[in-house]
C-alpha cells in the first residue's frame, strides 16, 4: 500500500498547515518551513477573530435593519430632549432677567435706605452729644475733655487740617500684539496689610483721626481681605485708596521719614504702584459706627477668711 502524502487527506488540513492548491503545493506567500506544521503567528494574523465571535457577528448582520432603526430612534429621542431643554431655557430667560433686575433694584433700594438711616443716626448722635455736654457742664464736669476722648476713639466728629496718603495698584502691562492686559502682577497690588501699615504709621506720626475712603477708623475697626476685596469694618473699599489723617503740622514730615513711607516709595519705583502724600486743610471726619460694647458685671466680694476675722483674732495677740 502506498503511504499517503502530506496534504492528501483531511488529517493534514486539520493539523493547521497552510492551505494548498489543486496540485498540492503551498501558496507562494507561505513562509519556507511552514508548509508542514503551521505557524501560530501566521494563524493569528490570518484568522484574527475567534470562530464564535465570527458566528455572532454573522448572525447580527442579519438584524442590521432593526439595529439601524433603534439607533435612529435613540438619536431622535436625544434630539427631542435637547430641543425641549433649549426651549425651556429660552422660555425661562425673560424670567431670569426679570429676577436679576429685581435683585439689583432691591440692593440699590436697600443701600439708599441704609444711607438714609446712617445719616439719621449721625444727626441723632449729634443731638445726644449736645444734650450730654449740657448735662456735664451743669454738673460741673469738663465736656471738652469728653469730646477729646471721643475724637481719639473715633466716636465723635472731627474737623481740622492734615494730610492725605493715596496708594493704588500698578497698571497691568498690555500685550503688544493683542493690546489686552497681561497676567496680574501680584508685586504691584495693594493688599489689606499695606493699608494696615499706612494707618499705623499715621498713628505713629501723631494722627488724631484717620479715615480710609471716608470711613472712620476707630480702635475697634478691622481692615481685612475677603476674596479679592478689602473690607474696612466689613464694608468694601476700592482703589485707589485714600487714607486721610488729621493731626499736627509736623505730621507729614514725620510720616514721610517712617520706614513704611520709605518702603512704599521703593515699591512705587520698582513695581509701578502709585503712592503719594499731600497736605489737606479743613477736613471733616464723621464719627465711626457705634461699637458693640460688652457690659462688665462686678465680681462678688469673697467672704472674709477666718485668719482676718475679728472674732477669731487671738486675745492679746493683736497689734
Amino acid at each position: 500500500m502506498t503511504a499517503p502524502r502530506a496534504g492528501d487527506g483531511p488529517a493534514d488540513r486539520d493539523a493547521g498547515g497552510p492551505p494548498r492548491d489543486a496540485t498540492g503545493q503551498a501558496p507562494r506567500d507561505a513562509l519556507p518551513g511552514q508548509q508542514f506544521g503551521g505557524d501560530l503567528l501566521t494563524e493569528i494574523f490570518n484568522n484574527s477573530m475567534d470562530p464564535g465571535y465570527a458566528a455572532a457577528a454573522k448572525k447580527g448582520r442579519g438584524h442590521t435593519p432593526l439595529g439601524v432603526a433603534g439607533r435612529v430612534l435613540a438619536l431622535a429621542a436625544i434630539g427631542f430632549l435637547f430641543a425641549v431643554a433649549y426651549l425651556k431655557v429660552v422660555a425661562d430667560s425673560p424670567a431670569t432677567t426679570q429676577a436679576r433686575e429685581k435683585l439689583v433694584s432691591d440692593i440699590r433700594r436697600d443701600q439708599t435706605t441704609a444711607d438714609k438711616l446712617e445719616s439719621d443716626a449721625e444727626k441723632l448722635r449729634d443731638e445726644v452729644s449736645g444734650m450730654r455736654d449740657q448735662a456735664v457742664r451743669e454738673a460741673g464736669g469738663d465736656a471738652k475733655h469728653l469730646r477729646d476722648l471721643e475724637a481719639v476713639t473715633g466716636l465723635g466728629r472731627v474737623r481740622g487740617d492734615g494730610i492725605v496718603v493715596t496708594v493704588g495698584d500698578a497698571e497691568s502691562a498690555k500685550d503688544p500684539v493683542t493690546g489686552k492686559p497681561k497676567a496680574e502682577n501680584s508685586d504691584g497690588k495693594i493688599y489689606d496689610r499695606d493699608l494696615q501699615k499706612i494707618v499705623n504709621a499715621l498713628w505713629y506720626a501723631g494722627a488724631e483721626a484717620v479715615t480710609i475712603n471716608n470711613q472712620r477708623i476707630s480702635g475697634k475697626t478691622t481692615i481685612r481681605a475677603a476674596g479679592g476685596a478689602i473690607l474696612v469694618d466689613f464694608r468694601p473699599v476700592d482703589g485707589p485708596y485714600r487714607i486721610a489723617a488729621i493731626g499736627p503740622d509736623a505730621m507729614r514730615k514725620t510720616f514721610e521719614n517712617t520706614p513704611v513711607a520709605k518702603q512704599f516709595r521703593a515699591l512705587a519705583s520698582r513695581y509701578g504702584l502709585s503712592f503719594g502724600v499731600r497736605d489737606s486743610s479743613k477736613m471733616t471726619f464723621a464719627a465711626a459706627g457705634d461699637p458693640q460694647l460688652r457690659l462688665a458685671e462686678p465680681v462678688p466680694s469673697p467672704s472674709p477668711s477666718p485668719s482676718t476675722s475679728p472674732s477669731t483674732t487671738p486675745s492679746g495677740g493683736g497689734r
